[in-house]
């Protein structure tokens, strides 16, 4: 009769020796998933892995490394190390589109464009859920943006207008929601730093007006606000960004 303990052993399966990296890779992930390894979880020791999997323990080596790098394993050293199951990271997602941006496979305008659709569903969502706290979360942002504005600190203004719509993102309660918001804020802030700071007055008002709108659970009106800057903003960005790929393109020549 088989005991709770070993009902819950991960059922690995030796596998062939062809791209046995990706599919030890591809089974530990689908264990992972099907709940057999689970948050907190050590894996066996290498020696007993490499067996079971019928691969020499540099490849098993390889396929912990790309589990450690996708952020589902954490690799320890040491008498107690090993390797262990992580807890979920939506970090990951923002990560990834990070460097999705950064080879070119995201543009300034899907930018503008995924930010613009996605804070519209967030507004209308936040105008049903925020509670008061986090109305005055919101409040202590804005609060705190108006200071560093007025010490002239760029840097800070910059880094609290993003922090505004994680904030925002984070009252839908929905992590999918906030890991594609902290994705998307996480490309502007490399955009931001490419193209260089500007001067946007209109936004600290625009926040007033949004705020005032959350409060009073006006969707159109918060939605309609929320598009006018956000639309604003995003051509100046684009007007900055057109103006430095031109200078760019006449100093190679």
């Amino acid at each position: 009769m088989k005991t709770i303990e070993s009902l819950r052993q991960p059922d690995f399966e030796a596998i062939a020796p062809m791209r046995a990296a990706d599919e030890i890779e591809a089974q530990i992930r689908d264990l992972i998933a099907k709940g057999q390894l689970r948050p907190g979880d050590k894996l066996p020791p290498e020696r007993d892995l490499a067996q079971r999997f019928n691969v020499s323990r540099n490849t098993l080596r390889e396929a912990l490394r790309a589990l450690e790098q996708a952020k589902l394993i954490e690799l320890r050293k040491g008498a107690h190390g090993g390797a262990f199951v992580l807890h979920g990271d939506a970090g990951t997602v923002a990560n990834s589109m990070r460097d999705l941006y950064r080879l070119g496979a995201i543009t300034p305008q899907q930018l503008t464009d995924a930010r613009i659709w996605l804070s519209k569903v967030i507004v209308e969502v936040a105008c049903e859920m925020a509670t008061t706290d986090d109305l005055l979360r919101l409040q202590a942002n804005v609060d705190a943006t108006i200071a560093a504005d007025a010490r002239g600190d760029f840097d800070e203004r910059a880094r609290l207008n993003r922090e505004f719509h994680l904030v925002l993102a984070s009252i839908t309660r929905n992590p999918i929601i906030e890991s594609a918001m902290r994705g998307v804020m996480g490309i502007l802030a490399d955009f931001i730093q490419q193209i260089g700071p500007s001067d946007n007055a209109f936004i600290i008002p625009s926040r007033r007006r949004l705020l005032k709108h959350l409060n009073a659970r006006d969707t159109l009106a918060a939605t309609a606000e929320m598009k006018k800057s956000l639309v604003r903003l995003h051509d100046q960005y684009l007007a900055q960004w057109t103006a430095r790929q031109a200078q760019t393109s006449d100093a190679r020549r």
